[in-house]
């Protein structure tokens, strides 16, 4: 059985500081014909329920706690029994989308998540969230960069919550140490490689953001 990349966007909006914005975000799920797991249930539970189909929803992860990345995730939980994967730092951001429903279990820093027998491995990656997490499948030579990476550099970090001389030890120390062809799935817009980013670190560092 092949075990496969889908890639959902779907829109809606994203609030912090007193703020709202129109956005659309990536879902990523990756699994078989038989079971999958699903990276941030963003805006569209009946949407991203569809996609998964009949097959068992083993883990609905949380890259970090986002109203944007996270609020479709109880309801998708509750169609399916996927149960919410949140890193504990995050907690704060996640009370206040969904202050009645905490995650189901925590991430944590070098946990491996299995599906379709392919190992993902978490990557605590702070700066644009405290809890922001990356997921790692040397298998699918493939990372799921939450908003931690972008193609053109890091996440932004001007809001609550955020710090940029974080985010880029994250970068520098956690993820462009990757092979050169790893694919980064991004939480919005398009996929890049480590290998087309890692020539920039200094640049952003130069720029500020």
């Amino acid at each position: 059985m092949t075990v496969r990349i889908e890639h959902l966007v779907t829109s809606g909006t994203f609030s912090l500081d007193g703020g709202t914005w129109d956005v659309d975000n990536n879902v990523w799920i990756i699994g078989d014909d038989h079971e999958v797991i699903v990276i941030d249930a963003a805006h569209d539970a009946d949407a991203i329920a569809e996609a998964v189909g009949d097959r068992r929803l083993t883990a609905i992860v949380c890259t970090h706690a986002h109203n944007d990345h996270i609020d479709a995730a109880p309801a998708l939980a509750a169609r399916t029994g996927g149960p919410v994967l949140l890193h504990p730092d995050d907690l704060p951001l996640w009370k206040q989308t969904h202050p009645e429903r905490a995650p189901d279990a925590e991430l944590a820093d070098g946990q491996v998540l299995t599906v379709a027998g392919i190992e993902l491995t978490v990557l605590h990656t702070p700066g644009h969230a405290p809890g922001a997490v990356c997921l790692y499948a040397p298998a699918l030579s493939a990372l799921f960069s939450g908003d931690t990476l972008f193609a053109g550099g890091p996440g932004a970090t001007g809001r609550s919550y955020s710090h940029f001389p974080t985010i880029i030890e994250s970068i520098r120390e956690r993820l462009l140490s990757l092979p050169e062809g790893t694919v980064v799935h991004t939480g919005h817009g398009d996929t890049t490689t480590i290998g087309a980013e890692a020539p920039h670190l200094q640049d952003w560092i130069d720029r500020g953001h």
